[in-house]
């Protein structure tokens, strides 16, 4: 069994900063993949950002110059640095990792909201 923990998620004004931070545990052999979803209201949940084991990444076009994925291999961990933040960016995010083969895992998903 894998465990997402995520945090960094919060309440921000537009234009400023956050990083989110996802951390595997529990029995993790291996991740080959990892990667941040959102979901905002009325809306279907999208792809932000995913990862590689090889550190390819790709990003959705909305958020293209502002975000960064990145990941720490020697602690499991994967995170997402948020810049200019703007009031389209709010949704919950999810973490996901394809770890142990074929296994796929979902972290609960945290806030983000850019408010003034």
């Amino acid at each position: 069994q894998v465990q997402l923990v995520e945090s960094g998620g919060g309440f921000m004004q537009p234009g400023g900063s956050l990083r989110l931070s996802c951390a595997a545990s529990g029995r993790v052999f291996s991740i080959h993949y990892m990667g941040w979803y959102r979901q905002a209201p009325g809306e279907s949940r999208e792809l932000v950002a995913s990862i590689s084991n090889g550190g390819r990444t790709d990003y959705a076009d909305s958020v293209k110059g502002r975000f960064t994925i990145s990941k720490d291999n020697a602690k499991d961990t994967m995170y997402l640095q948020m810049n200019s933040l703007k009031p389209e960016d709010t949704a919950i995010y999810y973490c996901k990792v394809l770890a142990n083969g074929p296994n796929e895992y979902w972290g609960q998903g945290t806030q983000v909201t850019v408010s003034s």
